[in-house]
């Protein structure tokens, strides 16, 4: 069954774990409840850019892309302590959606969880549970501090693919930037519904 939170008061990201095996889980909570969405580093940083890209399109230019130095996590913040050690919902992210709503001047993210199907005798089938979506709703600020949040984890860990923005481990690395372009995120923009927090 799908949750919406709502506009969301506490949002943030952090790394769990010593780089090169690091989990990346985004947290948010509102009057609604709260949620930890794990994700691949590929889809923070998918996310992040995306986003950046949104806002220096509805700002006009005047909000861009502030990149983290390497070995910088001043910009982080780790999940608060008050934070419930067991949230509303919990998921591994298989997909996400991302919206402006313009009259609101508010984003909604949505995480879809993916579910992996293993049947006797078969390869595992991945199934992403639109269902069973978790949405959030953050203003231009949060999406700022967000993405500046993503950019020193980012940076803290393994260095990335200047094209794709791939962790590189060293070995031979397929682009696929080089090799075809692989759309994860979405933006779309749109009129959106006024809603109040209950």
């Amino acid at each position: 069954m799908s949750a919406n939170l709502g506009t969301v008061h506490t949002l943030g990201v952090e790394a769990v774990g010593q780089p090169g095996e690091r989990r990346f889980r985004l947290f948010a909570a509102s009057p609604r409840g709260s949620v930890i969405m794990w994700m691949e580093k590929e889809y923070l940083i998918n996310l992040s850019l995306t986003i950046d890209h949104a806002l220096a399109q509805i700002s006009e230019g005047q909000i861009l892309r502030t990149e983290a130095p390497v070995g910088g996590l001043s910009a982080t913040r780790s999940m608060p302590a008050n934070f419930p050690l067991t949230p509303d919902h919990e998921l591994q992210v298989g997909q996400i959606g991302l919206t402006y709503e313009e009259r609101a001047s508010m984003f909604m993210l949505t995480g879809m969880p993916i579910e992996i199907i293993m049947e006797p005798g078969q390869d595992p089938i991945a199934h992403v549970r639109e269902e069973d979506a978790v949405s959030i709703r953050f203003s231009q600020q949060q999406a700022h501090d967000l993405t500046g949040t993503i950019n020193a984890i980012v940076a803290s860990g393994r260095p990335v693919c200047p094209l794709c923005h791939t962790p590189l481990d060293g070995g031979p690395h397929a682009c696929v930037k080089q090799n075809g372009h692989r759309e994860i995120i979405q933006v779309e923009e749109g009129e959106g519904e006024d809603e109040e927090d209950e």
